[in-house]
């Protein structure tokens, strides 16, 4: 995976995260609130980027707490898992999805923070007409030398509540949760099965997935 598409999905998760904690009510045109919470988040994040240089931990333990309750990493774990899911334990489950998580803050949060000055244009954000607790978000990154990167999410939320959350990320054409749940069924394959050895080395297994993206992009 590239630098830029690290870049990219890292900052998307957090500007899910940050827009989710505004509860988005019915009469609320979704395209303002989307692009008002994701400049907003973009400041935040411009100020507040040095904190990973000077304390990773404390960096992680932040973007954290501001996650939680708005990012569903126990969900896209468990799509990443796939059909393996059904195999493990609770508490394999639990272990899994906090390695899924710190993996990508480790993986991704360095570009983020290392980036150069870059803009957000949020194009698109519809609920879907046919499923009211489904909204899909179409967003172009700028950056300061003007290249254009199309990114989309998706959104959910559980039926009688308005707080919607990301469930998965597009970064120029690539299907993140996809490209982890092949990951994920990739390292089962070489492990013989032994999922509790994949849980314990996943973090390997992303970058193996950086690396296969990279060699493809030469």
């Amino acid at each position: 995976m590239t630098s830029v598409s690290k870049f990219l999905v890292m900052l998307f998760v957090l500007v899910q995260g940050f827009a989710a904690s505004v509860v988005v009510h019915a009469s609320d045109d979704l395209l303002q609130y989307v692009n008002e919470s994701t400049q907003e988040l973009v400041t935040k994040l411009n100020e507040e980027r040095g904190l990973y240089s000077s304390d990773p931990e404390a960096f992680y333990r932040s973007m954290d707490d501001t996650l939680q309750d708005f990012v569903d990493f126990r969900r896209i774990a468990a799509r990443v898992m796939g059909r393996y899911a059904r195999q493990t334990t609770p508490e394999q489950r639990d272990a899994f999805v906090e390695k899924f998580k710190r993996s990508l803050f480790d993986s991704y949060a360095q570009a983020l923070v290392e980036s150069q000055d870059f803009t957000i244009e949020v194009k698109e954000a519809l609920v879907n007409p046919d499923n009211d607790t489904r909204a899909s978000v179409q967003m172009e990154v700028i950056s300061a030398s003007g290249n254009r990167y199309p990114v989309s999410y998706s959104m959910y939320r559980k039926d009688g509540s308005d707080d919607w959350r990301m469930e998965n990320v597009i970064v120029e054409g690539i299907n993140i949760g996809l490209a982890f749940r092949d990951r994920f069924a990739q390292e089962m394959e070489s492990s013989g099965g032994d999922i509790q050895a994949v849980i314990d080395g996943w973090s390997g297994a992303v970058e193996g997935l950086d690396a296969d993206d990279e060699a493809e992009g030469q």
